[in-house]
């Protein structure tokens, strides 16, 4: 995190400022489309998006720590420490974990609804247990919080032209496109995980299984029966696409360019997916370099004149003090209806976070 956003966002205090600068660092180093994109932000806005980008990110890592001593059951209760830091810091103001800090100065700063985070690390606890998915909608019962209520958190951020209400329903799109992606560009990872995010219904009605999936993971090859699959998926994520674009214009005028440019971006992975034919169950799918610049170099040249034009978002408030507002778990629960958190080239917070 840099002073001068800091100073814009009005972060004052020392600790606070180096908690903000952790969370900077987590993006930077593990989401790099997504890291470009937040660049077209305002830098009063920069550093609420790396918080919550940077929580979601600990929470992730948490759920895949790389330590294969740890069981299912050591990784649930280093999750419940988190959400109990977290549900503290929402009540008082201050916390000792960096990561929690920021968000939760975030959170009070923008009034963003704690039961987001309720949602988020439901599908989290998830991950511990479930290994597939019987249907698309079952699916949306996890990536709802996993991914949709990511793009609700971002929204006060961005801030609306429109009531937030109306805007609501393509912030959900939002993360759920990218997540979706993310469990394409992912599918031969999470296949080593012993996780399988296609729904099997979908793969089923293309005569795909888990063994057939393992077979092409180990023999690098791609099965026409498994192209078939990951095309029809990869349909389903573009029609999703298509419903958070609508929400673009309902943004504020300085928040557009960042979010159409991580839409190019991110849509630019299914691109590449479908150049291979969707022989990605073997490699992980990238974009080059060129064609990332290549999107973004036209957006910092809208964000200047979009910034001329409008008046800036004010940073918001210290707070105050108040107490968070608090309201019963929501969310979905497993099965249910509802929506993951995603990006490619490393990046959308891990495979649950824009990479």
């Amino acid at each position: 995190m840099t002073s001068r956003e800091l100073t814009a966002a009005g972060i004052g205090d020392p600790a606070l400022r180096s908690a903000y600068s952790r969370c900077r660092d987590l993006n930077s180093g593990h989401g790099k489309t997504y890291f470009l994109a937040t660049r077209l932000l305002t830098p009063v806005q920069r550093p609420a998006i790396h918080a919550l980008y940077g929580f979601a990110r600990w929470a992730d890592d948490i759920v895949d720590a790389p330590d294969p001593a740890l069981t299912a059951e050591e990784r649930g209760a280093r999750l419940t420490r988190l959400d109990a830091e977290l549900q503290s810091a929402l009540r008082t103001g201050h916390s000792s974990h960096p990561v929690v800090a920021a968000l939760s100065d975030t959170v009070l700063r923008y009034g963003i609804d704690p039961r987001h985070f309720t949602a988020f690390m439901h599908s989290m606890r998830m991950d511990l247990h479930v290994t597939e998915y019987k249907t698309f909608e079952e699916l949306r019962g996890y990536t709802y919080g996993s991914a949709a209520v990511i793009g609700l958190e971002v929204l006060p951020v961005l801030g609306t032209v429109v009531p937030g209400p109306e805007a609501e329903p393509h912030a959900e799109s939002l993360g759920l496109a990218f997540q979706l992606t993310n469990f394409l560009r992912d599918v031969g990872e999470d296949l080593d995980r012993d996780r399988v995010y296609l729904p099997q219904d979908l793969l089923a009605a293309h005569g795909v299984d888990l063994g057939l999936l393992r077979w092409c993971r180990l023999h690098r090859r791609t099965d026409a029966r498994v192209r078939a699959a990951l095309r029809d998926f990869s349909a389903t994520t573009r029609g999703v696409y298509g419903h958070a674009a609508l929400g673009v214009p309902m943004l504020h005028p300085v928040s557009r360019p960042c979010v159409g440019t991580a839409l190019v971006l991110y849509r630019a992975i299914l691109d590449e997916i479908e150049k291979a034919e969707y022989a990605i169950i073997h490699r992980r799918t990238v974009v080059p370099r060129g064609r990332r610049a290549r999107a973004v170099l036209p957006a910092l040249a809208r964000t200047a004149a979009l910034r001329a034009r409008h008046a800036p978002l004010p940073a918001p408030p210290p707070w105050s003090g108040s107490p968070a507002l608090h309201a019963p778990s929501a969310g979905p629960a497993d099965g249910s209806d509802g929506g993951r958190s995603g990006d490619g080239d490393g990046d959308a917070p891990g495979r649950r976070v824009m990479s």
